[in-house]
């Protein structure tokens, strides 16, 4: 069973027979987020990053269940060979942090090896992708 904080994230409802949810820190740059991946059975899981200002971690892991779900229907009915996935990151109060924040997330990304690609959501810009690029070949909507 997942455990993250106070909360089991197979209990959660969000949770749909997810096929893996990592919950990824940095301590260096502040980095708090969520990446679920719903299903792979059509390729490799993609979705975009959220940045947001989330009240708890509870609240960022359900909405990573809920967009990455959202995601496995949305790469099936358009007939791509993606599975669905999403990631989210908590947004800190100091806004300044957000690159070093970008950079780590999209290590983290890369250390996946392709099983997730990502891009722009809320609160991701194209400039925020262009930082995630310099750390990661998954990144996904890439600025002229």
């Amino acid at each position: 069973m997942h455990r993250e904080g106070n909360f089991s994230i197979s209990g959660l409802p969000e949770f749909d027979h997810h096929e893996w949810v990592m919950w990824i820190t940095d301590a260096a740059s502040g980095l708090r987020g969520c990446i679920a991946i719903h299903n792979s059975n059509l390729g490799p899981a993609t979705g975009g990053t959220r940045y947001w200002s989330y009240a708890s971690e509870e609240e960022a892991v359900r909405d990573a269940l809920r967009l990455s779900r959202a995601m496995t229907y949305k790469c099936a009915l358009a007939g791509v060979p993606f599975g669905g996935g999403k990631g989210v990151i908590i947004a800190p109060k100091d806004s300044q942090k957000k690159p070093a924040i970008l950079e780590a997330y999209a290590k983290k990304v890369e250390t996946l090896q392709g099983f997730f690609s990502t891009g722009e959501d809320i609160g991701i810009s194209l400039e925020d992708v262009k930082i995630m690029l310099q750390h990661s070949h998954h990144i996904i909507g890439k600025p002229d």
